[in-house]
């Protein structure tokens, strides 16, 4: 590990978790936020005094891109991580003076999910079923959920933004993605406006057909992928840290910050499989194309 201080903007319940788990990693840690503790209340300040060599932007989604153009202009030329989903909308970021950018998406880094990429050790798949339910009113304890970023459509909420990583990760072991149909919407059922549910069915270069679920909704709280493939039925269970193997589960030992330790490393360092900023371009442009679907009910292409 090469970084040895960091600034992390935004202290919600991401940014803190970030804050800590870098701590622990041994870096020095300043924080921005107009919240009470924060260390800096500008980003600008936190450069200019805490120096660091890598900064984490853990801010609302519809924040990222200023705060990125904000970092930029203050000089600051080493590596970035921001919190997924990289931008609200698939707008095309100018060229920035960083020496990398990287993004969120920690479930590259689940232990389960580097056993799922072992398993399948390349072979394309035949049918893959991805799916996520939360019940968005547990995320938060102590919190009311209507009132938070992920409720909120002009903070980038909603579920195909909340629970990208399926997206990410589809992409990133089946993609690219050649056509997608949607069904969806709000529901109502949690007295918030974004969209609390989605059913994706995609097709990809290295799986003819997926199917991706993902809600607000689920009172057990579930994620897990499901892959045939030639001669095995292969299922990753996220939560459970369970891979099943033609019906053969073999827990996965893990800890809830893991993927977040392993994921900084490499953001650090700049080693794979991290998600780089066109890698998080291609998921905000399958939302958009996702969105998009289930206006017009029909297929969308990139």
């Amino acid at each position: 590990m090469s970084s040895t201080s960091a600034v992390v903007i935004g202290l919600g319940s991401i940014g803190t978790r970030h804050a800590r788990i870098l701590r622990e990693l041994g870096l020095q840690v300043s924080t921005v936020s107009r919240r009470e503790g924060s260390d800096y209340p500008s980003i600008t300040q936190a450069v200019a005094g805490a120096q660091p060599d890598y900064v984490v932007i853990a801010t609302e989604t519809a924040r990222h891109a200023d705060n990125l153009q904000e970092l930029a202009q203050t000089g600051f030329r080493g590596n970035v991580l921001v919190e997924k989903p990289l931008f609200a909308t698939p707008a095309a970021p100018p060229k920035y003076p960083f020496a990398r950018v990287s993004v969120g998406y920690n479930l590259r880094f689940h232990p389960v999910m580097t056993a799922l990429v072992e398993t399948l050790n390349g072979r394309e798949a035949i049918t893959v079923a991805a799916y996520v339910g939360q019940d968005i009113r547990d995320w938060r304890p102590g919190r009311d959920h209507r009132a938070t970023a992920s409720a909120t459509a002009d903070a980038g909420g909603g579920v195909l933004r909340d629970l990208s990583h399926e997206l990410d990760y589809l992409l990133w072991l089946f993609g690219p993605w050649h056509r997608v149909a949607a069904l969806g919407g709000a529901s109502g059922a949690r007295d918030i406006d974004v969209d609390d549910h989605f059913d994706l069915l995609l097709d990809m270069q290295r799986a003819p057909a997926v199917h991706v679920h993902m809600d607000y909704l689920d009172r057990q709280g579930i994620r897990r992928i499901r892959v045939n493939v030639d001669d095995d039925t292969i299922e990753a269970d996220l939560v459970g840290s369970r891979l099943t193997v033609n019906g053969k589960a073999m827990d996965v030992a893990s800890d809830r910050d893991q993927s977040y330790r392993d994921m900084h490393l490499a953001a650090m360092r700049g080693t794979g499989p991290v998600c780089s900023l066109p890698e998080a371009l291609g998921v905000m442009h399958l939302i958009d194309a996702s969105e998009r679907a289930l206006r017009t009910k029909t297929w969308v292409s990139p």
